[in-house]
């Protein structure tokens, strides 16, 4: 292609490019309307057309140019991912302990649903230890049974695994748990019925273990190992409900705005709470794949950082976020 041709194609592309690289080196970036999106994708065609002006040499005026525009770009593309990386600082620093504060209603009904049904099995389960197998098989008790036996070299779900082999775990409750927490945040779309569900049923599944272990004395490899990552791994199951059970609402009582509209609001900020959620996520499953299973420290040690843990949490979404000028 003549050079000719080819500026007559793209200069349009270039002059606005290089006017809304005007607009942000001014620091107007609500001055636009083109989306983030597209200032990278129109980057990336500005470094393509300079490399094919290289390619089939055009004059160095044409490639300058284009250079200086590729330059500029560059600046402008990871200046703006630093801000999105400082931005999500904020949200973990400050946004992310607000907006649990704000949305204290949905958060104390799903902790009530969930810590409820949790200890009301848990104590039915342990006056009455037949109750168990209501809710689980005599294989599924048996297998929970080994996991946390005295004698056993590594506490949790395959117990009996190498060292190197934490990572592998480290995945699964990853995946494990996100799966679960996303469950009970999506099913509120069903009228807050799905969410309900989820919590009780989880609610009810880990109080009927906790009752059966702690019945049959295996206390302390039992309640060493999750107090730890319980800490992260409880609060986001109880944060993942109360999204759900705000879109739900929404939905079951949008008042004055249509169901789309009070649905699409509820899920601006349940989304930034299940934001939150999966960092918690992340480091519930850090903790169990490479704390919580470790037989070297006693329980009591285990409960003492356990304990650290839930202060640390209370400590983060009561406080964290209250000064005036913390970033959101």
């Amino acid at each position: 292609m003549k050079q000719s041709l080819f500026e007559q194609r793209h200069q349009g592309e270039w002059k606005r490019f290089a006017k809304r690289l005007e607009q942000l080196e001014g620091g107007k970036k609500n001055g636009d309307s083109t989306p983030v999106g597209d200032f990278a994708a129109d980057y990336r065609r500005i470094c393509q057309q300079l490399a094919l002006a290289r390619e089939r040499g055009y004059s160095s005026h044409l490639i300058d140019q284009l250079q200086q525009l590729a330059m500029r770009g560059h600046q402008q593309f990871y200046r703006h991912r630093s801000h999105l990386g400082s931005r999500m600082l904020g949200f973990l620093v400050a946004g992310f302990p607000r907006l649990v504060r704000e949305e204290w209603r949905s958060i104390a009904v799903a902790s009530l649903l969930f810590y409820g049904s949790l200890l009301l099995m848990g104590v039915l389960v342990y006056g009455f230890p037949d109750l168990v197998y209501s809710l689980l098989s005599a294989d599924r008790v048996a297998e929970m049974e080994s996991m946390y036996a005295p004698d056993t070299s590594r506490l949790g779900p395959m117990g009996a695994r190498d060292t190197g082999d934490d990572w592998q775990m480290f995945a699964f409750y990853i995946m494990n748990n996100i799966g679960i927490a996303f469950q009970t945040f999506a099913s509120g779309l069903l009228f807050c019925l799905g969410t309900l569900f989820f919590l009780l049923f989880n609610g009810l599944m880990i109080g009927a273990v906790a009752g059966h272990l702690t019945q049959i004395g295996y206390v302390e490899t039992f309640w060493s190992f999750v107090i730890g990552h319980g800490a992260f791994e409880l609060t986001a199951i109880t944060f993942a409900g109360a999204a759900g059970l705000k879109l739900g609402w929404a939905l079951l009582a949008p008042g004055r705005l249509s169901r789309g509209e009070a649905l699409r609001q509820a899920a601006a900020r349940s989304v930034r709470l299940i934001g939150g959620v999966i960092v918690l996520l992340l480091l519930a499953a850090f903790v169990e794949g490479y704390w919580s299973s470790v037989t070297a420290f006693g329980p009591r040690v285990k409960y003492a950082v356990g304990a650290l843990l839930w202060l640390l949490v209370g400590s983060y979404f009561a406080f964290a976020g209250r000064t005036r000028h913390a970033p959101d």
